[in-house]
């Protein structure tokens, strides 16, 4: 099959993965001084570690704070299967501050210029190089491989892992019964994260 199939190409995103720069850097997020719903945003993509688009194009109608759950649909999804990030206490307090914001709206976070549009990813990056980190150094999409990093080396299961990465499935089929599995652990897995995020700061 020489020269039919292509070898996948694997992106490397800029992150930061030491624990003491990782702390560093949520502070710098904490005292960053700009657009709310902006502020807001990267204060929860280390704490729900879901893909740049899934973020900020996130809408108000799938989180239940109740249950402290954001379902992604399977439309807005890269593999277009449904997804569930459990919220920590840590990102629920973040929402309920976002919603005095834009919880009448359709986005959680709106473009400054228009509310029926989202931020974009380069609002989001141009924020963490304006805090002084270059396109080497950390990236939006980095969030993720922070996370991922951090968490396997702290011994947790893989499979937790790559779930709650929204990782492809390679069965289509079980990939569109499989969204929560592993859920219960997960639940657990994101609430110790965040406690753990919590103590870098």
């Amino acid at each position: 099959m020489r020269g039919v199939l292509h070898p996948r190409k694997v992106t490397h995103r800029a992150t930061i993965t030491d624990p003491k720069k990782v702390g560093q850097l949520l502070c710098e997020i904490d005292e960053y001084d700009g657009y709310f719903p902006l502020v807001c945003a990267l204060k929860l993509a280390p704490l729900v570690f879901t893909r740049p688009t899934e973020l900020r194009a996130a809408e108000w109608k799938e989180f239940d704070l109740s249950k402290s759950e954001w379902r992604i649909p399977a439309e807005r999804m890269k593999m277009r299967t449904a997804h569930i990030v459990p919220l920590s206490r840590q990102a629920v307090a973040v929402l309920e501050e976002l919603r005095l914001y834009s919880g009448e709206g359709k986005y959680l976070f709106p473009s400054i210029r228009t509310d029926v549009r989202p931020i974009s990813e380069v609002t989001m990056l141009n924020a963490l190089r304006r805090m002084g980190y270059e396109k080497d150094e950390m990236s939006v999409h980095g969030f993720r491989s922070l996370a991922s990093t951090l968490l396997n080396e702290r011994g947790y299961n893989r499979d937790w892992i790559e779930r709650q990465l929204a990782h492809s499935e390679r069965n289509g089929v079980r990939a569109a019964y499989n969204y929560a599995e592993y859920l219960p652990e997960r639940r657990r897995m994101m609430q110790e994260w965040a406690d753990y995020l919590e103590q870098l700061i």
